[in-house]
C-alpha cells in the first residue's frame, strides 16, 4: 500500500511538470559536470563507509573498507523499498556481518546501532541548523520554522537523553527486557539475552570512555559527508539554471531532507511534491524542478543497482574470518 500510495504520488506530481525537455536536461551535461557529479558522490559514500570503518575499529572488528561499503550499499537496497524514512535494511546487516564476516552478533548489533545513530543525530543537527538560518530569513516567511525547529530539537534531545540513559542505566534497560520477554524464555534463541545484552553494554561502555578520539572522528567524517551532499545538491542546481541565493538554497535543501523523512519508500512522491511546492512558492521555473526531480532519482537508481549488485555476495560466510575482501 505505501509503494502504491509512493507511486501514485509520484505520478500525479510528475503529470504537472513540463517534461518536454527532460532528455535534454541529461544530454546537455558536459563531460567535466558529470565527472564532478560522480565524483562528489563517491566521495560522500566513501566517507560514510569511513565513518563506520573508524567504529568498527574502535570496537577491535575484524571488518575491512570494501566489507563495510558491500553490507552499507546493499542495506541501503533494502531501506529504499522498505517503507518508511530511510530504515529497514539494518536487520540485514546485523545479519550479514553476523553470518558473512563472523562479527558477533551483540557487537554486530551494535556496530549498525552506532552508524544509524551518528547518521540520525547528524541529520537532524543539520536540519535545525538550516532551519534556524531560514528563521532569520525575510524571503521565506510563508512556512512557520518555529514549529519545526521545536520538533527537530525535541528529536536531538531526546536521542541525546536514550544515550544518557542507555549508559548510566544499563541495569533499568536490562530489566525491562527480561520483563518485556519473560513469557519466552525457554526459547531457544531468547535463552541467552541477558547474556548478549551485557556483553552489548559492556561494549558500548568500552568504546564509549576509552575510544574518544575514534568517535570524534566519525563526527568529523560524517559533518564531511554533509557538506559533500550539501555540495551536491548546490551542483545538481546549477546544472537546471536555478537562480540561487542563501535563502533559496538552504529552503529547498531543507524541503527535500524534510521529505526524505516522511513515512513513504525512499521519499518516493513526498520529494517530488516538496519540489513541486518548493518551485511553486518561490517563482521558480518548473522545467528546472522536473530537471531536478530527474538528475536525483538518476543517481538515486545507479546507487541502488551498485547495491543490488553486492546483495548475491553477501549470501554466503567467507571460508574463513580472515579472509581478504577481493
Amino acid at each position: 500500500m505505501a509503494w502504491l500510495a509512493a507511486l501514485g504520488l509520484a505520478a500525479w506530481i510528475l503529470s504537472r511538470l513540463p517534461f518536454t525537455s527532460l532528455l535534454q536536461t541529461v544530454t546537455d551535461l558536459q563531460p567535466l559536470q558529470w565527472l564532478s557529479w560522480i565524483t562528489l558522490n563517491l566521495i560522500v559514500i566513501s566517507l560514510l563507509a569511513g565513518r563506520w570503518l573508524v567504529l568498527t575499529l574502535a570496537m577491535a572488528l575484524p571488518c575491512r573498507f570494501l566489507q563495510l561499503l558491500r553490507v552499507r550499499q546493499a542495506g541501503q537496497v533494502i531501506s529504499f523499498v522498505t517503507p518508511g524514512p530511510q530504515f529497514g535494511g539494518e536487520p540485514l546487516q546485523v545479519y550479514w556481518l553476523w553470518q558473512r564476516y563472523a562479527v558477533p552478533g551483540h557487537a554486530a548489533f551494535l556496530a549498525v546501532g552506532l552508524d544509524r545513530v551518528y547518521e540520525l543525530w547528524i541529520n537532524f543537527a543539520v536540519l535545525l541548523l538550516a532551519v534556524l538560518t531560514l528563521l532569520t530569513s525575510r524571503s521565506v516567511t510563508f512556512v512557520d520554522w518555529h514549529i519545526i525547529a521545536f520538533v527537530l530539537l525535541g528529536l536531538i534531545l531526546l536521542m541525546g537523553l536514550f544515550g544518557w540513559y542507555l549508559l548510566r542505566k544499563p541495569l533499568h534497560i536490562r530489566y525491562w527486557i527480561k520483563r518485556l520477554t519473560s513469557r519466552w524464555k525457554n526459547h531457544k534463541r531468547l535463552r541467552r539475552l541477558d547474556t548478549h545484552w551485557s556483553q552489548l553494554n559492556d561494549l558500548l561502555r568500552k568504546v564509549a570512555t576509552t575510544q574518544r578520539p575514534a568517535l570524534g572522528l566519525a563526527l568529523g567524517l560524517s559533518l564531511l559527508a554533509w557538506v559533500g551532499m550539501i555540495a551536491e545538491f548546490w551542483l545538481l542546481l546549477s546544472f537546471v539554471d536555478v537562480p540561487l541565493d542563501l535563502a533559496t538554497f538552504v529552503f529547498l535543501f531543507t524541503v527535500v531532507r524534510l521529505a526524505f523523512l516522511l513515512p513513504l519508500p525512499g521519499g518516493v512522491g513526498s520529494v517530488e511534491a516538496g519540489l513541486f511546492w518548493a518551485f511553486q512558492a518561490l517563482a521558480l521555473p518548473l522545467p528546472a524542478a522536473a530537471g531536478l526531480i530527474l538528475l536525483m532519482r538518476l543517481r538515486d537508481v545507479v546507487i541502488l543497482l551498485a547495491g543490488a549488485a553486492a546483495l548475491p555476495g553477501l549470501r554466503s560466510p567467507l571460508p574463513s574470518a580472515a579472509a581478504t575482501e577481493s
